[in-house]
């Protein structure tokens, strides 16, 4: 419960901000006022309850665990991801991704929108991966459009596969953190894993499939009815987007607001909503994403 060398204890220490001491069965937080102790109680709590649950918590896991329960609570115990064969737990580091992980294995289909870095991609990557190698799904398929502002395939050097490789590099950064290259390697040589740009999905049906559409703000209208109609018999699509990074021509609308909008009330398909606060990549990422979110207001 402490973890390796009391990392834990060390990590509740600076999140609340009071010296934490062990001795045998005892741990205390000293100088603490009724309300840190109550939460510290509670997060406690939820730390033995996941060692009895056969879990051995991180201290990513009391981050995440003390940003979203300030009363001790713990709505994220039931979104981690166990990834067979994966390197490590994936534990949500906000409330709101964990109700995105929730909603990913609840729903068909899955929208999540959010700005960058608040693991849009990697926990839809991830949970896929949870999925296929504990062969609930048959396949994992992967895609996105190959959009970028100012450029074109055509200007680009080599065949058709080097071209594209630059856009789906992202989709294989996330899978490779999470499962080892040997067995990404191994994937794809059975056809487990499909890596792929949008336009390749026309005409097809997926069945059994986990099928994540990345950057779909960069999607037509069209071509975002076309990806939602290849869903076929057992499968969950995850569909994720930056609303605010839109790299379409001019009074060309994107797919993915599009989408948003038309298909919001039907049952079966959740929504995901990320916002700054949710950010995870590095620090200063949340104050970047906010000074630009500040220009843009008048």
């Amino acid at each position: 419960m402490c973890g390796a060398n009391d990392e834990n204890l060390r990590t509740l220490e600076k999140l609340l901000d009071r010296r934490i001491t062990a001795k045998g069965n005892e741990i205390k937080l000293e100088g603490a006022d009724e309300t840190s102790a109550k939460r510290f109680r509670g997060m406690i709590d939820s730390l033995i309850a996941a060692v009895k649950n056969g879990e051995s918590p991180s201290a990513e896991y009391v981050k995440a665990l003390a940003d979203n329960a300030p009363e001790g609570q713990d709505p994220i115990r039931g979104s981690v991801i166990q990834i067979p064969q994966g390197f490590t737990r994936v534990y949500p580091r906000s409330l709101n991704q964990g109700l995105y992980i929730q909603g990913m294995r609840s729903a068909d289909i899955t929208f999540c929108v959010g700005p960058a870095g608040t693991g849009k991609t990697y926990l839809a990557v991830a949970e896929a991966l949870r999925l296929v190698l504990s062969k609930k799904l048959r396949k994992l398929v992967l895609t996105r459009p190959v959009v970028e502002a100012g450029e074109s395939l055509g200007f680009l050097p080599g065949d058709l596969a080097q071209k594209i490789h630059p856009y789906l590099r992202p989709l294989y950064d996330a899978m490779e953190s999470l499962i080892p290259y040997e067995g990404i390697k191994h994937l794809e040589e059975t056809r487990t894993i499909e890596i792929a740009p949008l336009a390749y999905m026309r005409g097809r049906s997926l069945n059994d499939a986990a099928i994540i559409l990345d950057e779909a703000q960069n999607t037509t209208k069209e071509q975002m009815k076309m990806f939602l109609t290849r869903l076929g018999g057992g499968s969950r699509a995850v569909v994720t987007g930056d609303a605010t990074q839109i790299d379409l021509p001019k009074r060309v609308d994107s797919g993915l607001l599009h989408a948003v909008s038309l298909l919001s009330g039907i049952e079966g398909i959740h929504f995901a909503y990320l916002h700054t606060g949710d950010v995870v990549r590095h620090p200063l990422i949340k104050k970047i994403i906010q000074a630009y979110d500040n220009e843009r207001k008048p």
